[in-house]
């Protein structure tokens, strides 16, 4: 019989439809402390916490952890989000009963920089505007209408959230000769500058940006940081490229920018509701280019990421601190150790 069991989530057609996920990462980390994944599914709370309330750990993949949920589990040492975002958690409730949640914060960077600097150029040299006009003999119209568009050289690049991913954006935007500027009122000013941005006010950013770059996390703090306001303020013409998190922006502002001639297109990864509904504007619009919140993909990333979760898992079942923790006044509180290498083979600290 396993010491440990880890419940993992998972959609109801999923699990109906008889297809199975291979686990062998996450269970590099896992086997060795005697621990197994079993896959729950999460429609309704009552169902999730039939299958999961003797859980010691839960790996947050799909669907929202609830109070309510959270609340049920009577023996879960850890939720590990499979994610940088953990807003599909309830991290209040988890903090109240003493339960870490962690996330991924760091093993997908360079993809999803790439895919940020990817929509810029795509966006901004109207990439598959020019790739439909050649499909559909319209092979002259094409250079004509870059003529409209001024050089990426010299145009102002404005990263809204400096984290991680976009420091690193800024890292590979640095060379096309843009000037960057930012807005973080959580990031100290020397980060800035060794990054070679600018730190300005959200206001000043929206007026000077030629190209808005979203990086916001999804938090209370930042939904609909980017509303009808917001869009207001925009230099007329900017592009606006969203590679964050879709609550961050008020579609339907965002759409009203597009129609009435603010914004003159978008780039988009995320969106409001995933899938975005057939009927969405955005769908129809020839000058907005959009990816299906895939920007942190990769062969790399995806080994990786599991990997990360087992040992986040296997670390705190052994009675260790988490690499990566949201909400870290929970481990000061806990008999959990202070994280430090250890072999995953010498079992659960006494």
């Amino acid at each position: 019989m396993a010491k440990f069991k880890v419940v993992t989530l998972r959609s109801s057609n999923d699990v109906q439809s008889g297809s199975k996920l291979n686990y062998d990462s996450e269970m590099e980390a896992l086997s060795p402390i005697g621990a197994e994944i079993i896959e729950g599914t999460i429609d309704s709370e009552e169902g999730f916490l039939n299958q999961a309330r003797d859980a010691d750990a839960i790996i947050a993949t799909y669907g929202k952890i609830t109070k309510s949920m959270v609340n049920g589990l009577n023996s879960c040492k850890i939720i590990a989000s499979t994610g940088v975002g953990t807003d599909g958690v309830d991290v209040e409730a988890a903090t109240i009963r003493g339960i870490p949640v962690t996330n991924v914060p760091d093993t997908f960077i360079e993809e999803v920089a790439d895919h940020s600097m990817a929509l810029i150029l795509s966006t901004f040299r109207k990439i598959t505007t020019l790739d439909t006009m050649v499909r559909d003999g319209r092979w002259s119209e094409g250079r004509p209408m870059l003529y409209e568009i001024p050089r990426l050289m010299g145009m102002t690049l404005g990263l809204i959230s400096f984290g991680h991913v976009a420091r690193a954006v800024a890292k590979r935007a640095a060379p096309f000769g843009v000037r960057m500027i930012a807005y973080d009122p959580y990031v100290e000013e020397l980060v800035f500058s060794q990054n070679g941005v600018e730190p300005v006010g959200m206001n000043e950013l929206l007026q000077r940006s030629d190209i808005i770059s979203m990086h916001a996390p999804g938090t209370p703090e930042t939904h609909h940081m980017m509303s009808e306001k917001q869009f207001n303020i925009v230099k007329k013409g900017a592009i606006f490229v969203n590679n964050g998190r879709g609550e961050t922006v008020d579609e339907k502002a965002l759409i009203n920018s597009l129609v009435e001639g603010r914004l003159a297109s978008a780039g988009l990864d995320v969106f409001e509701q995933e899938p975005p509904d057939r009927n969405n504007p955005l769908l129809q619009m020839d000058n907005v280019i959009l990816t299906p919140h895939a920007a942190s993909a990769s062969g790399r990333f995806e080994n990786r990421r599991r990997l990360r979760v087992g040992q986040e898992i296997a670390l705190v079942l052994m009675g260790r601190w988490p690499r990566a923790c949201v909400n870290p006044s929970v481990l000061e509180k806990s008999n959990l150790a202070r994280w430090q290498p250890i072999s995953m083979e010498r079992g659960p600290a006494r």
